[in-house]
Order: structure tokens, then sequence, then C-alpha cells
């Protein structure tokens, strides 16, 4: 039987800080491991804090905020990806944290996972930025659509409104995840946008039987006042919409949900619980049908650069053209 502690993280970043952000979160992880957690997860684009600023200014007025972000964006890897890491090593604990990760002269919403010898095994763009964030983000591929292996189990990874993607939860669903990391910004939204997010992490344990550590991240009453001050934006646009909790796989909340404050839900994560969920229902077994529903996918990592040349064929002695990416991720 294996039994896996888990952590979902509420934590607030230093805001505008990306070496502040990522010295609170290596604590924590070092923290976390004094406590015998194997297995945490940190909000989405919590290094250095998730664009705000994008959710109340509109595109004219938003250059210096986009330009603070882009100078304080994670590269990867990157002293600030092996501090990480080493955290994670020293702890013995998988962890999955949100990151703007920035590629030449764009910003990526990208999950990072690192496994407890402190390797770096995953990481993925969220396919498609929602509503304002597509001012700042990137579009990630379909690479990352897929459960990993880690010294805890299958994981699988999603941000935020990605959750609203049937498809995209498929894609992990098929992979047989055993955890699902779940991760959202908090801040923004309000009681409802907490609610919904509530709705998606419980409906994708039912579907995928499989546990949810979801985190979402805190904005204390001076970094909510700062936001208001540096965007021009109402507090209340920065006050509200927190939820973190984990979820089994019949869909129940274990615990208390943290929704104001920082801390973390620590809860054991039976994975008996889920043979007993798909013995019942198992959405990438017996319960499909895919000779009527089947998804497809296309897992490649999309390159920018494409070189074409030519070379002399070893035996033929003839110039062949080829044509071949230059670049993966």
């Amino acid at each position: 039987m294996t039994v896996v502690k888990a952590a979902a993280v509420q934590i607030s970043p230093v805001l505008y800080s990306r070496a502040g952000t990522v010295e609170k979160v290596v604590r924590k992880i070092r923290e976390l491991g004094e406590q015998g957690v194997q297995f945490a997860v940190f909000p989405e684009t919590v290094v250095p804090y998730y664009p705000y600023f994008s959710f109340v200014q509109p595109p004219y007025a938003s250059a210096k905020e986009h330009l603070r972000l882009l100078e304080e964006a994670v590269t990867v890897p990157s002293a600030e990806t092996d501090a990480i890491g080493e955290a994670a090593r020293e702890a013995h604990m998988v962890v999955s944290i949100g990151v703007n990760e920035r590629d030449g002269g764009t910003i990526y919403n990208t999950q990072l996972l690192f496994d407890a010898d402190g390797t770096l095994i995953q990481r993925r763009r969220k396919i498609t930025p929602t509503y304002h964030e597509r001012m700042v983000w990137g579009q990630g591929d379909g690479s990352g659509l897929r459960a990993t292996d880690s010294a805890v189990g299958r994981i699988g990874q999603l941000a935020c409104w990605e959750h609203y993607l049937p498809l995209a939860r498929y894609a992990l669903i098929a992979d047989g995840e055993q955890i699902h990391a779940a991760m959202y910004p908090g801040g923004f939204g309000g009681p409802l946008f907490a609610e919904q997010n509530e709705v998606s992490i419980r409906q994708h344990a039912l579907e995928s039987a499989c546990f949810v550590v979801n985190a979402t991240a805190w904005l204390d009453a001076d970094q909510q006042g700062q936001l208001a001050q540096d965007t021009g934006g109402p507090v209340e646009a920065f006050s509200r919409g927190f939820f973190t909790a984990i979820v089994d796989p019949e869909g129940r909340v274990l615990g208390e949900p943290l929704t104001s404050g920082e801390g973390e839900v620590i809860a054991d994560l039976d994975f008996e619980l889920i043979d007993r969920r798909k013995r019942l229902m198992d959405a990438r077994g017996h319960y499909s049908r895919p000779e009527l529903l089947n998804l497809q996918i296309d897992r490649s990592a999309v390159a920018n650069l494409h070189e074409r040349g030519t070379h002399v064929a070893a035996r033929a002695g003839r110039a062949i053209e080829e044509d071949r990416p230059t670049q993966d991720r």
C-alpha cells in the first residue's frame, strides 16, 4: 500500500522580487521537509508573482508593469531553478511550482516539477493563457500534456482554467496520473472564482480517480494596497478568490481548505482509494469506449526555427536536402 504525505501551499510572493520569492519558497520546502511532507504544490506563477496588473490595466497602460515582470521572470535552467531543485533534494520532496518563465522576449506560464532527488523532470507551459493573460504570456504546446513518473507516483499538472478544457484533462487521465497538481493565482475573481475552482478540482478528482493537490497564492493587505497603487485598480480586485485544498478520488475535500492567509493543507494520500474508485469507474479503462470516443493529441515540442540545409550521403556521395528542427523543449 502506498501512502504519500502531501501539502497544498498557500503562500504569498515577495512582490516584484524573483530572488526574494525563490528564497521564501526554498524556506517553505525545507520547513515542509521537516514535517515529513513528500509532495508539495505551490501556486500558479508565484515566482516572481502573478501578472495581476493585466486584470485591471488596459494594454496601452501596462507597459511599465509588463516590462518589470519580464525583468524578474525566471529562465530555465538558472540559479533560481537550481536553488528550488536543491531544496527539493535536501527535503527528499517532489515539488510542483508555477513560474513566469522568460524565453527571449516572451514570458510563459510554466509549471516546473522537481523529483525528490532535485532533478527537473517536467517543464510545461500553459497551452492557452486566459482572457487578460493573453497580453502577457505566450502559448505553450502539447508536450507537457502527460503524466510524469516521480518518487511519489505519476503526476499530471494543469494551471487554472486549463481545468475547463476536458480534452486537456483527459490527456492526463488517459496517461494514468495518480496525483494531479492544480494551481491558481488567487487574489482576484472574487468568491465566485474560488467556488468555481473548487468545483473544477473536485470534478477532476472524480473523473480521473486521482488525488488533486491544489494551491492558490495569497496577497496580504499591504500587497493588495501596493498593487492597487501601482496599477490604479481598486483594492477589491486583488483581495479575493483563494481556495487551497486537497481532494481525494471520491471528490471529497480532505481536511479544511484555506481561503485566507498563508499556510498549507497537509493530508495523507492513500493510493488504495484510487483502486477503489476505478473499480467502479475507470475513465481510461473499463468505463471508456475508445471505439466511439477517443482523443488524438500532438505532443510534439514546437520549435520556432527549422533549419533547411544539405549534407553529403556517406555511401551515395550525393547531396541530400533535409528539414530538421534546431531547438527542442
